[in-house]
């Protein structure tokens, strides 16, 4: 899992983030993989490229979640920066035998609405271009409910942590059984 706060879980009590969920649900389900999180709070996809050789080297991952992007938006990173980070992480990841899965995101509309959704569509044109499985938006379903977000508005709370796992767990589940672990 290469992801940043959301996924890291800032401000949660410690195993009770999507990840840390989705590991039990493979545990219950008897779906035998182990699950590192290399997620970062306030990553951006320059420091999850940076660190993704080390990572593929050290953990030679069966499958790469990639969850990053929304850091470079609320710090108005060009999005062709971001966009060519995230093909570099998702190239990478393939090089070395890796499924990948790509998670989107919305930001919030502060350097216009052109920028914001352009954003947003970049990670469905690398999963068309790069032909990798796609979860449109990690925060749907909570997006406008601020009682499932935290007092910042931004990282959603321990009660929304499932609600996350189920927007993954229908792009995951098909690589689990492609791929050995």
């Amino acid at each position: 899992m290469l992801g940043d706060s959301i996924s890291a879980e800032y401000g949660l009590p410690r195993d009770t983030g999507w990840v840390s969920l989705m590991r039990q649900r493979l545990s219950r389900d008897r779906i035998d993989y182990n699950v590192a999180n290399a997620s970062i709070s306030g990553d951006t996809t320059s420091g999850g490229r940076a660190r993704l050789p080390a990572l593929m080297q050290r953990l030679k991952p069966a499958i790469v979640i990639v969850e990053l992007g929304a850091n470079d938006a609320l710090r108005g990173v060009p999005l062709g920066t971001t966009e060519d980070n995230l093909r570099a992480i998702i190239k990478e990841a393939q090089q070395g035998h890796a499924k990948v899965l790509l998670i989107g995101m919305y930001v919030p509309p502060n350097y216009g609405l052109d920028y914001t959704q352009k954003f947003h569509g970049l990670y469905g044109e690398l999963s068309k271009q790069l032909r990798v499985p796609l979860v449109p938006f990690l925060l749907a379903g909570i997006e406008n409910k601020p009682d499932m977000f935290q007092s910042d508005q931004i990282h959603p709370t321990q009660q929304a942590q499932p609600l996350l796992l189920d927007n993954v767990w229908p792009a995951l589940k098909p690589l689990l059984h492609t791929t050995s672990q």
